[in-house]
């Protein structure tokens, strides 16, 4: 296959070499050098003419988008969530759609655990006095800790599953489970209002759909066991970051830890542009730049996976990372 047959492949972020390798033997490929997102002016002017996209956590494909790539056959997501992706619009359009479903899984559940942790630990103000000037032990910074403490999940989806996991060796006093779709025997299931009330965590591996936005907010708290540990490693319009900064204020919840904000899901016509200030001020939130899946090994799994599934489909293959409208969320 000459140079000038290969398909157009636009990568939108910086990707392994070994990636780019796989990519450019079978197309002619444009990476974005990053670290940040091209404007939509340069996207738009990358996919004039291209066959294949493959994109990441920053980006958002729409039916505007689309008017602009007018050749494109297949969009590889090399992530998980489905949020920042019009699926119809793909559908409709014609441009097949994959996504990484399983790979992100373990690294999230992790990091979940140890935002939990941080937050009820009080390890970044812990942090702060030391490097202020640490003259030996005070007795200060006292916390909680997840052993003896009850623990709900919300989501137990793959990553919730994966939470439960490893919640099953700290010696929790109980787990409660909150997801109306799926079971989990090793967690007694509740409704929300009974896991906001009872537990002394509630962890937040929520996925982004309409029933599901906001679900945290203003009415929520005001239910909230006091001094509760708030952990979101799902999506951040799960929660009402305003509603949720007013709380931390007024001290009904004890921390709020999350790596996901509600100005990161593009679609949302309303979502704000900036993570809520009050959240940034407090001293009683852990905030993570969205690093769940942010261990080496498992982002060059990622990239190859995802590789693999926009050449696949350009080749007009069948595989199982491929989704459907029917899968559309917010």
């Amino acid at each position: 296959m000459s140079e000038l047959s290969k398909p157009k492949i636009v990568v939108t972020q910086p990707i392994h070499a070994e990636v780019l390798e796989r990519l450019q033997a079978h197309g002619q490929v444009v990476m974005n050098p990053g670290p940040h997102p091209w404007t939509d002016d340069e996207l738009f002017e990358h996919l004039r003419d291209a066959d294949g996209l493959m994109v990441f956590m920053p980006d958002q494909i729409d039916r505007h988008a689309l008017r602009h790539a007018p050749r494109l056959r297949s969009l590889a997501c090399a992530l998980k969530g489905h949020d920042n992706f019009d699926l119809r619009a793909c559908a409709e359009a014609g441009v097949s759609v994959s996504f990484v479903r399983d790979l992100l899984t373990e690294p999230t559940a992790e990091l979940a655990i140890g935002l939990a942790i941080a937050a009820a630990r009080h390890m970044l103000p812990g942090d702060h006095a030391v490097r202020q000037g640490y003259d030996g032990w005070r007795p200060t910074f006292y916390g909680t800790g997840l052993h003896q403490s009850v623990v709900a999940i919300a989501g137990l989806g793959a990553v919730g599953r994966a939470i439960v996991d490893r919640l099953m060796g700290f010696g929790c006093a109980e787990l409660l489970g909150v997801d109306p779709h799926s079971r989990d025997a090793r967690v007694k299931q509740v409704d929300l209002p009974t896991a906001l009330q009872r537990a002394d965590y509630l962890i937040l591996a929520v996925p982004l759909m309409p029933q599901t936005r906001h679900v945290i907010n203003e009415q929520a708290l005001a239910q909230v066991r006091p001094g509760q540990i708030l952990v979101n490693i799902g999506r951040g319009s799960v929660v009402d970051e305003a509603a949720v900064a007013r709380a931390l204020e007024n001290g009904r919840l004890g921390a709020y830890a999350a790596d996901v904000y509600e100005m990161e899901d593009w679609l949302l016509p309303d979502r704000p542009t900036q993570v809520h200030p009050g959240l940034l001020t407090s001293r009683r939130t852990v905030l993570t730049p969205h690093i769940g899946s942010a261990v080496g090994r498992v982002r060059l799994a990622i990239e190859l996976r995802a590789a693999d599934n926009l050449l696949q489909a350009l080749r007009g293959d069948s595989f199982s990372d491929l989704v459907t409208a029917d899968d559309w969320q917010i």
